[in-house]
């Protein structure tokens, strides 16, 4: 059909005929074929860019991934590369800017079921490791002195650095702050006045990163010197827009550790990081770090930080309340407010269940699908709404919203179950199993093909991988109340001794208060291994 004598004007007018017919057509199969060899025979590269992004943004716009999404980013980054190599440097940062973001969309990794990235990361950034401007960005800038050990003679100083979510922080700040040779700050970029004119827009991020705005580079440096000159260790949570912001500048001879956790992995945050002024890159689980090894090349590099795989910080013994009498056919599902979590799931498992026993039930706790975020998650929303009216009508599953007190909820809960098709750290499942719930966790299909995943992270017994798997074990634990209270009981003991915070301090301690911890032994030999 399509000819190399064919001018740039003809394929450049098949491929819009493709992408309005792409923007209009559930599958448009035909329009995708069109535009993938157009795309491909468009000789000027800015207009095939365009033209490829616009494609895949029409797509995207309608919640679905297009099948040329990486040609489209890789398009626009071979324009970014002329751009560096011309010497024009915001130019080239501009266009990685936009290929970045094409590139992690999140109806691509967010918002859907699949991802690209998961099924194959080291294909699906690929383009990113050949970019020479993503390459000049990646270029260790390190720093030029090693991180100090704290002096003599004064409490230890730790500064805690996030932009807006301290989630996962109060139990480790109370820590620290109850310790009367510690001292403890804690720094939101995206809030703290010295810092938030500046601590956003990846844009001028990169741009900084490839010398193009050294006014800005110089304006980090005076919001951040201050709390650097501090801090004996700083400890950075979530990489995402603080840890791209706080590597632009030389820490001096501060310590800095870096935590991730799991979102950021399918985001373009982490490509930002200049991980050679990283000291340690903390894991919150082995599937993650694989996942982030594969993609980031400078992970790989003789300048990458030590990777330590080390478990969430939780205090697991206030969840171990006595159950409710009729707890025992309640099944929980905590957090369900993303397709990610995939609900659905669940119901399967609840409608196989009922026509053995109609006494099994499903409580749906924490906070609803928006499906205003994207096409994508509000397509879900819908199929979900019409599968949950009858069942709630029927009294087999309550939506009980948001709760402060979690623990309370979870006397109810004989079964919790994780139905995710993606996971880090799952908290809800560590919750249920020390409340006493017998864990349900679905092999994430993300992860349930790698080396490490549902299945390393959790005692084999409580992993399955269909709804007829997990009724199954839900069956056989609750074949008796005698035999559902000993699995539960046997799934606390197991919850609250691997991960408990009582259990993990010890390991931030080494971790934060040692120049040079240490992995831990159970994973030391893991990582040695691989």
């Amino acid at each position: 059909m399509l000819t190399p004598r064919l001018s740039d004007e003809r394929l450049v007018g098949l491929a819009r005929w493709a992408t309005d017919r792409m923007a209009r057509v559930k599958n448009p199969v035909l329009a995708e074929r069109v535009l993938g060899v157009a795309g491909h025979r468009i000789q000027d590269p800015r207009t095939r860019a365009d033209i490829l992004i616009a494609a895949a943004e029409a797509r995207l716009d309608l919640g679905y991934v297009p099948r040329h999404l990486t040609q489209a980013y890789a398009a626009e980054l071979v324009c970014a590369d002329q751009h560096h190599k011309a010497g024009r440097r915001s130019a080239a940062a501009a266009s990685a800017a936009r290929a970045l973001i094409l590139a992690f969309h999140r109806v691509a990794h967010l918002d859907g079921l699949t991802s690209p990235l998961a099924t194959d990361p080291a294909r699906y950034t690929a383009p990113l490791r050949r970019s020479r401007v993503l390459k000049a960005l990646r270029a260790p800038r390190g720093r030029k002195a090693p991180a100090a050990a704290p002096p003599a003679g004064r409490p230890v100083r730790l500064l805690f650095v996030h932009s807006g979510n301290d989630n996962f922080l109060p139990v480790i700040l109370k820590r620290y702050r109850d310790h009367a040779d510690i001292e403890v700050r804690v720094l939101n970029t995206a809030e703290d006045a010295s810092t938030a004119p500046f601590a956003k827009g990846m844009g001028r991020m990169i741009a900084g990163g490839l010398g193009a705005r050294t006014e800005y580079v110089e304006q980090a440096e005076q919001a951040l010197r201050p709390h650097l000159d501090w801090a004996d260790t700083v400890f950075v949570e979530w990489c995402t827009a603080a840890a791209a912001f706080l590597t632009l500048v030389d820490p001096g001879t501060t310590r800095i550790v870096m935590r991730l956790h799991s979102f950021e992995a399918f985001s373009y945050w982490p490509h930002l990081v200049d991980f050679s002024r990283v000291d340690d890159l903390v894991f919150v689980s082995e599937h993650l770090r694989d996942l982030a090894v594969a993609s980031l090349p400078q992970l790989r590099d003789p300048s990458a930080p030590a990777i330590h795989v080390l478990d969430n910080a939780v205090e697991l013994t206030r969840f171990a309340l006595p159950k409710n009498p009729d707890a025992r056919f309640t099944l929980g599902l905590v957090g369900a407010g993303q397709v990610a979590k995939d609900p659905r799931w669940a119901l399967q498992v609840l409608r196989i269940l009922r026509q053995t026993d109609k006494r099994y039930r499903l409580h749906l706790i924490g906070g609803a699908l928006n499906p205003s975020a994207s096409p994508a998650l509000h397509r879900y929303q819908k199929a979900f709404a019409t599968e949950l009216e009858p069942l709630v009508t029927a009294g087999a599953v309550r939506v009980l919203g948001h709760t402060d007190d979690v623990p309370a909820a979870l006397t109810d809960i004989g079964t919790v179950i994780s139905t995710s098709v993606r996971e880090g750290w799952p908290l809800s499942i560590m919750e249920g199993a020390a409340s006493g719930a017998v864990p349900v966790v679905r092999d994430w299909p993300f992860f349930a093909d790698k080396p490490h995943g549902a299945r390393s992270l959790f005692p084999s017994t409580w992993v399955v991988s269909t709804p007829a798997e997990a009724a199954q074990r839900i069956l056989a634990v609750n074949a008796s109340a005698e035999t559902w209270q000993e699995a539960g009981r046997e799934s606390s003991e197991h919850a609250i001794s691997a991960w408990d915070w009582q259990t993990v301090c010890a390991v931030f301690d080494q971790l934060l208060l040692t120049l040079a911890p240490a992995i831990p032994a159970q994973r030391a030999a893991r990582v040695t291994a691989e």
